[in-house]
């Protein structure tokens, strides 16, 4: 089987936000398809000597996808099966340089998660409700909605999905059960909200919502987000780039937050928090895709890149590389 293509979204804006140099140590938390590694190994290339890149996915099969394409690069890149949410004990159990010069989040799905069926991830293909990053895991999509409530069920894909006919796609959801594929599911969110609905798909945010319910997505990337700066040096860039408005406002409120000195209740007269800003915002203003890369490629429009620095003491040491 021929693995789809995946084209990485605003390749050139996540090089220059990473500041990315010869020598520098980079984490890419969320690997997939490889394209934002590509592009800083392939920089080391014009520009040597090489430095370090860490690639982590929760997905075996893009690990796996990587292993023989990224042998050329030898010891410049390490590749590792785990979730984002264990970065800085993945960089402990490899040995890493620490602190690091800059950490990337890419936290969109790949093209070949989206076009094998089997995973589950897409509303275009039928296949099984599965929806896990990682065949680790238990939950699965299918189990959510078997199992849950119709209040429940109500309840998050309206938190997650921000689906306004909610309580009509539970109501419906309840009454075809059991449902096993996806295609199912599409079927019985059309008949709670009619087939159309705009320039997206009437299923895609009743999918979204069991996505990042199953995978744990806003809890795992808040934690992930602190550990990133924990890891980065002085100077040290963090970059994000989010699909949706619930992973980009956990991005924005937690950079806004750690650019801070003080965050304390507005009504406080006097600072009692102690907080000390680590971070300094690179672009105020959020980075979106040009329209020549949306018509290149579609899935690139509801990107949204951010990106800050990190100030302030570094409390980590520096580490040899295995």
């Amino acid at each position: 089987m021929v693995r789809p293509v995946h084209i990485p979204v605003l390749v050139k804006e996540a090089l220059e936000a990473l500041g990315v140099h010869p020598r520098g140590c980079y984490i890419d938390c969320t690997f997939g398809g490889g394209g934002h590694a590509a592009a800083i190994l392939e920089y080391w290339e014009h520009d040597p000597p090489h430095g370090w890149l860490l690639g982590i996915d929760a997905d075996s099969e893009a690990i796996k996808a990587a292993q023989s394409r990224l042998d050329a690069y030898g010891d410049s890149i390490r590749l590792v099966h785990d979730n984002f949410v264990n970065l800085e004990a993945i960089c402990h159990e490899q040995g890493f340089f620490l602190p690091m010069d800059g950490v990337l989040f890419d936290l969109g799905l790949s093209s070949p998660q989206l076009e094998d069926s089997m995973r589950g991830f897409s509303f275009q293909h039928d296949g099984p409700l599965d929806m896990r990053f990682s065949h680790n895991q238990k939950l699965t999509a299918a189990e959510i909605v078997n199992s849950c409530s119709e209040a429940e069920l109500a309840q998050l894909i309206w938190t997650y999905g921000e689906e306004v006919y909610n309580r009509r796609i539970a109501r419906q959801i309840v009454l075809a059960r059991p449902i096993r594929t996806t295609l199912q599911l599409v079927q019985v969110v059309k008949r709670a909200v009619g087939s159309r609905r705009g320039r997206i798909h009437p299923a895609t945010k009743t999918f979204q919502a069991l996505r990042i319910v199953v995978n744990q997505e806003l809890e795992n990337l808040k934690l992930a987000l602190k550990q990133a700066v924990n890891l980065l040096d002085s100077g040290g860039r963090l970059v994000v780039i989010s699909y949706h408005s619930l992973e980009d406002r956990i991005v924005k409120q937690f950079m806004q937050r750690e650019a801070s000195d003080c965050v304390c209740p507005s009504v406080t007269p006097i600072c009692v928090c102690g907080h000390k800003a680590r971070l300094s915002l690179i672009n105020k203003k959020v980075i979106t895709p040009s329209p020549a890369e949306i018509q290149v490629n579609p899935r690139s429009r509801s990107a949204k890149l951010r990106a800050a620095e990190r100030v302030g003491d570094i409390c980590v040491s520096k580490m040899v590389v295995c």
